[in-house]
């Protein structure tokens, strides 16, 4: 099976000389095997996530989801919801692997678990 890898934001080619951005407007990214569910009006699937920042995911999910699409995206069963948009997806053989991008703030906070506080008690 050939890879494919599709992205919501296609490439631009640099012009020669320029320097392409290396800070990630996210935040550093952790690596993480959280259970994870997706919901889009009837559509409901589920995963794991592979990498956590503050700004977005990424995620394996056994059935696809549409690139740029708009999603509820729920890490672990403890957290709420997030609204997040498919920013690309690699098809697999078994599915695929995508990237969300949380679209609740900018540069957004991770779930406490994540920065070491606590949900009910805020530290």
């Amino acid at each position: 099976m050939e890879l494919t890898r599709r992205s919501s934001n296609p490439s631009t080619p640099l012009p020669p000389g320029a320097v392409h951005a290396t800070r990630r407007v996210g935040g550093s990214r952790r690596e993480a095997t959280e259970r994870v569910q997706l919901r889009r009006d009837a559509f409901s699937t589920t995963g794991w996530t592979l990498n956590l920042s503050r700004g977005g995911a990424r995620l394996v999910l056994e059935e696809p989801v549409e690139l740029g699409a708009l999603y509820q995206v729920q890490v672990g069963e403890q957290f709420d919801a997030r609204e997040a948009r498919i920013v690309w997806v690699q098809d697999e053989a078994d599915g695929q692997i995508v990237g969300v991008q949380y679209l609740d703030t900018d540069g957004s906070v991770p779930p406490p678990s994540l920065n070491g506080d606590d949900k009910k008690t805020g530290k």
